[in-house]
């Protein structure tokens, strides 16, 4: 990470993560709250990162959602090493093919890779 950029709190990752496993099971808040036996709006701060869920309620969730919380902290450090990764840009030119007219930018191409 560059001088001054913020690091990535764990928080939002695994509110992000949370949330993307209960989109993929096509799932309620209130479902997973209540299987959880935490409340509809705490679960709700919890996936926008807003709080910051104890062991105990990751478990809940985790167990709720049919995955193991190793498997949740698993993913959440890949997250980490990919927003962690500087985005590195790379552009390549092709020539112009014989005969053809030019043009500013033909046949640039702008890479992005993390």
């Amino acid at each position: 990470m560059s001088v001054g950029a913020r690091e990535p709190l764990l928080r939002h990752i695994l509110g992000d993560l949370l949330r993307r496993r209960r989109h993929e099971q096509k799932r309620t808040l209130a479902d997973v709250a209540t299987e959880a036996q935490i409340s509809m709006p705490y679960l709700s701060e919890v996936e926008r990162g807003l709080k910051e869920a104890s062991s105990e309620v990751l478990a809940a969730v985790c167990r709720a959602l049919g995955i193991g919380v190793g498997d949740l902290l698993a993913e959440a450090t890949a997250e980490f090493a990919l927003l962690r990764q500087p985005l590195v840009v790379t552009t390549i030119t092709e020539p112009a093919p014989v005969g053809f007219a030019p043009q500013s930018g033909y046949g640039s191409v702008s890479l992005l890779a993390a």
